[in-house]
């Protein structure tokens, strides 16, 4: 199935927002789990958005990019309860990544990242659980941050698994990247001068061999900007006992937030979303207090790691985006691979943001850097220094 890049139930018309401010002007999509007064919320399933009703006000960073002058042209199609990171959504369609034809846009922010890659907006809004926003702006080619967890008000939004979700936002120019984030981001900044690089070995490892020799070269390219590179493998135990306890914890909150309306209303849910919410519904109290001593135990070593003034560099994705035509178990093993990536910044509650640093087989492909809490300006500060010396792409 083809799509667009919005939902069937799309804005009548565009909301516009104040006449001034450091967004003004500036045209913005939203994933399908943002309310927006007058219009119903999906969350990517047409079943749960048969039973909303219309929102009655707009949440609260709707609220915030309109404040600062940006104009909101449609709500766009997100992976079913925001449950994968492929980009398919079997009742809307796949939306298109104009950047690599016929391959997934990454999910589950799959419409507002590849709308952002078609020039089809200046900036977009999505969110990341394990990897919604990641792994989409690797693939489509853009600048894409999931923040410090609780640093955006989320209020007004769909929630997935608290313990992990943050919005974040995509866009190809970095001078907008940044300010969406001077909007957006609520609390002090925690800065601190970039003293230290970490280059996670065991997480490059992981990748395809060109996607790792992209993400190494681009470094190369940039040594006269960042600290000397120091290579270290990050997880002591190996990627899959983080990733196992995140799958579990996730899949235990997922329920909390969506087993009440699966179990009544029984939706229709398509490949792979509907075995995950099968797995969601056998997780037992006992073995989520079992990975909730994981992620506890990860996120103490990760942020002892990543103090401030360290960052930790990484390949975003594993791969390029894998076709559209894969079949199940490559999807699969693909989402295997990511999540071991993405677990890290998860589990910290940490910045990641992925840098549009080439492409590969003319796909893109991305690196990401992880900073300290609270570092997520220093991020938005680099994208532009490194966009500006290095010619990283968007």
């Amino acid at each position: 199935m083809s799509a667009s890049f919005f939902v069937p139930h799309d804005l009548d018309a565009p909301v516009r927002g104040a006449a001034t401010g450091p967004l003004a002007g500036l045209t913005a999509v939203v994933k399908d789990m943002y309310d927006i007064a007058g219009s119903r919320t999906g969350g990517g399933n047409p079943d749960w958005l048969a039973a909303q009703q219309p929102a009655t006000r707009h949440a609260a960073a709707i609220e915030q990019i309109l404040a600062a002058g940006a104009i909101v042209t449609g709500k766009t199609i997100c992976d079913e309860f925001f449950y994968s990171v492929a980009g398919a959504n079997a009742h809307y369609g796949t939306p298109p990544n104009l950047r690599a034809p016929g391959r997934l846009p990454g999910g589950s922010s799959s419409g507002s990242a590849a709308a952002c890659g078609a020039d089809a907006c200046d900036f977009a809004l999505g969110s990341d659980t394990g990897g919604s926003v990641r792994i989409p702006a690797s693939f489509n080619g853009l600048s894409g941050l999931r923040p410090t967890h609780d640093r955006v008000d989320l209020t007004g939004a769909m929630a997935m698994a608290p313990s992990f979700d943050v919005a974040g936002w995509f866009a190809n120019a970095p001078g907008i990247f940044r300010r969406v984030g001077t909007v957006l981001l609520q609390g002090a900044a925690v800065t601190a001068p970039l003293t230290r690089l970490i280059v996670a070995a065991d997480a490059f490892a992981q990748a395809d061999t060109a996607v790792a020799a992209l993400g190494r070269e681009f470094l190369k390219r940039a040594a006269g900007l960042l600290p000397t590179p120091e290579g270290l493998a990050v997880a002591p135990n190996g990627f899959d006992e983080w990733r196992e306890a995140f799958r579990i914890l996730q899949a235990k909150e997922v329920w909390e937030s969506f087993g009440d309306f699966v179990t009544r209303a029984k939706p229709k849910l398509g490949p792979g979303i509907k075995e995950r919410m099968e797995f969601a519904a056998t997780v037992t109290p006992e073995a989520a207090d079992a990975a909730r001593k994981v992620v506890a135990s990860g996120r103490a070593h990760i942020r002892a790691l990543v103090t401030p003034g360290t960052m930790i560099a990484l390949p975003t994705a594993p791969s390029i985006a894998p076709p559209i035509s894969s079949s199940s178990e490559e999807m699969e093993s693909f989402r295997v691979r990511v999540m071991r990536l993405t677990c890290m910044a998860g589990l910290g509650g940490l910045p990641q943001m992925n840098l549009p640093v080439g492409t590969v087989a003319g796909c893109p492909a991305g690196l990401s850097l992880i900073a300290w809490p609270g570092g997520d300006e220093a991020l938005l500060d680099l994208a532009v220094l490194l966009a500006r010396f290095c010619g990283i792409a968007g």
